[in-house]
């Protein structure tokens, strides 16, 4: 991505967000902290959703900092009634929205031969219903004023299925097609839709799998880059998609892994080589 004019804090910013709308779901966790707070370094003013407004509140507070404009709004992706009012109480406040950035998300681990039917249901339902229902609702309002930009956050486990979690892989990976999809029935109305795979990054949800500093480093390890993926790595990918740079860019997935998804052949054992070391064929 090329960095255009850059904030004191070394935030990119990207043309054609300066005073649009954009809508963040899930605001207040860490992925959805970092996005809300790279777009509103590009001007944008900020729509955050959140079934948890306290947490969302907190991302308000830091994108004020910045002297950028921002709101919280209530809202259960899971709830076509609570996604129709977040979204009108939007559109009131500041205006029609411009962006979309789908990124509520729920993980519920466990195994397919005994996961209830209960489950797997409030797993699609946030993860992947929750992104159909908010690209309906915010869609209505691209339209009048000739398009926009619907982001979806997905995962490596959308083309790598984890095992054990549930409808999550499942849920991802329909993300995916639900984003090519859209691509093609709403392009010809001026809205693109792009999604954001990320790899292994470190968030509040997440930071629990590295408290081992053993099992961190093998993490580590498992990527080319050597490094976990920081939440403004996706939301770099997510500041691109939104904005003007990628005007071009519709119906396709931005894997933003550190090369973690391409070390297939590595896992291979070779004379002379531990699995994860490098060796030529």
């Amino acid at each position: 991505m090329s960095r255009v004019k850059t904030m004191d804090n070394d935030t990119p910013t990207m043309p054609g967000l300066k005073d649009s709308v954009c809508v963040v779901t899930g605001a207040g966790g860490g992925l959805g902290r970092a996005i809300a707070l790279a777009l509103a370094g590009s001007g944008a003013r900020i729509a955050m959703l959140d079934r948890s407004p306290a947490a969302a509140e907190a991302t308000l507070a830091a994108i004020r900092q910045t002297g950028a404009d921002g709101a919280v709004f209530a809202c259960d992706v899971s709830d076509p009634a609570s996604i129709e009012s977040a979204a009108e109480a939007c559109r009131t406040q500041f205006g029609p929205c411009r962006v979309l950035v789908n990124n509520a998300a729920l993980l519920r681990p466990g195994a397919l031969e005994t996961l209830s039917p209960a489950e797997w249901n409030a797993v699609l339902a946030v993860n992947l219903t929750g992104y159909f229902l908010c690209a309906q609702a915010f869609a209505r309002q691209m339209r009048p004023i000739g398009g926009g930009s619907i982001v979806h956050v997905a995962s490596v486990a959308g083309t790598h299925a984890q095992a054990f979690s549930g409808a999550y892989s499942v849920s991802k990976a329909g993300i995916v097609m639900l984003s090519r999809q859209i691509a093609l029935e709403w392009g010809s109305q001026g809205i693109r839709s792009n999604v954001v795979s990320p790899g292994l990054v470190l968030t509040p949800m997440s930071q629990s799998f590295y408290a081992d500093p053993e099992l961190k480093r093998r993490r580590e390890a498992a990527v080319p880059q050597v490094r976990i993926g920081r939440p403004e790595d996706i939301a770099d990918a997510v500041l691109f998609l939104a904005s003007d740079r990628a005007a071009y860019v519709n119906g396709e997935e931005i894997t933003v892994d550190g090369g973690f998804t391409r070390g297939l052949m590595s896992l291979i054992p070779r004379p002379g080589h531990a699995p994860g070391e490098a060796a030529a064929d």
